[in-house]
Order: structure tokens, then sequence, then C-alpha cells
């Protein structure tokens, strides 16, 4: 095989993936862009603000370390969602029955009927659970649109990779002799 026709077929191959990183990373760039917005908007929506600053709902060393940084603030973004769920919502559900679970206090109350401290404590933690389980569903899929943000971080930078390797080897396409052949010890 000529060296000149291995180069250009090289080179074909290397701008053939190089598009396909350019379209897997616009594809990312959606993706990414999708999830933050959505995410961004549904959560604005709900209207939740983290206690203020200094305030005594911050005091606690199970909240205030996660949740001064966003003291004040609106909830609005997947970082937020899992702090809000997991060091406020969360804590403050296991002050409520003991730090029972609401399956635990269900079946409580299933079994005490007239119990209506615990009938009380089931709707409280069914209703905080709730919240919870949709904030930490919305910090996942906003941790999906930031695994495509790097993705598609990285298929750009391997598609300028192969593109410059791309321009490089069509140059020295040209600049090889028509007559080399790939491998020219062996066919001598």
């Amino acid at each position: 095989m000529r060296r000149r026709t291995f180069d250009i077929i090289l080179t074909a191959v290397g701008a053939v993936l190089a598009a396909g990183l350019l379209l897997a990373g616009g594809l990312l760039t959606w993706g990414y862009s999708f999830a933050n917005s959505t995410v961004h908007d549904q959560l604005a929506a709900q209207e939740i603000y983290f206690p203020a600053q200094g305030s005594d709902a911050l005091k606690s060393d199970e909240i205030g370390p996660y949740l001064n940084k966003y003291a004040g603030q609106k909830l609005t973004t997947g970082a937020q969602a899992e702090a809000y769920a997991d060091h406020f919502i969360k804590v403050h559900l296991g002050e409520i029955a003991g730090g029972k679970t609401y399956a635990q206090i269900s079946s409580e109350a299933q079994a005490n009927p007239d119990d209506a401290k615990l009938a009380g404590q089931v709707q409280t933690l069914f209703r905080g659970e709730t919240l919870r389980g949709m904030l930490l569903n919305a910090y996942a899929f906003w941790k999906f649109g930031q695994i495509a943000l790097y993705s598609a971080i990285a298929a750009f930078a391997g598609a300028l990779i192969l593109l410059v390797l791309t321009g490089l080897g069509y140059r020295h396409a040209r600049t090889v002799s028509p007559e080399n052949q790939l491998f020219e010890s062996a066919a001598a």
C-alpha cells in the first residue's frame, strides 16, 4: 500500500471520529442545559428558602456546617436540593418520632388506629419524606446534567485533538512522494 493512500485513509477516519465527537459534544451540551434549566425552574417554582444567616435553625452541628453557605438563598440547584434534603429535612424528620421512619410509624399507627399522636406523626413523616425524595430526585437529575457537561468538554477536547491530527495527517500526505510504499523495506 502506498504511504500517501494510507495517510489519507487514516486522516479521513480521524476526521469522521472528530465529527462524531463534535456531534456527541453538542448533544451532551444540550443534555446539560436541559437538565440544569429544568431542575432550576422546577425548584425555583417551589419557593423554598434556606434559613437566614445566624438563625437558630442553622445552629445545630447536624445542619449548620452544610447549610450556612446557602443561608437566606432560594433553593434553585441540585447541590442545594441535596443539602436541604439530607441536612435539614432529614434532621427534622429524625426528631419527630425518635428517629423512626415513616414505615415504622405507619405500622405502629395501623396497630393503634385510635392513637391521634401516631396518626399525626405518620402524616408529618409522609409529607417530609415525600418532599425529601423529590428534592433528591432533582439532585440526581442535576448531577446527570453535570456529568453531561464534563463529558461534553471531554468530547470537544477530543474532537479538537483529532482535528489537529487530521490536519497534520493531510499535510503529511501531501509531502510524501506518491511512489513511497508504507513498508518500503518489506517491499524491497
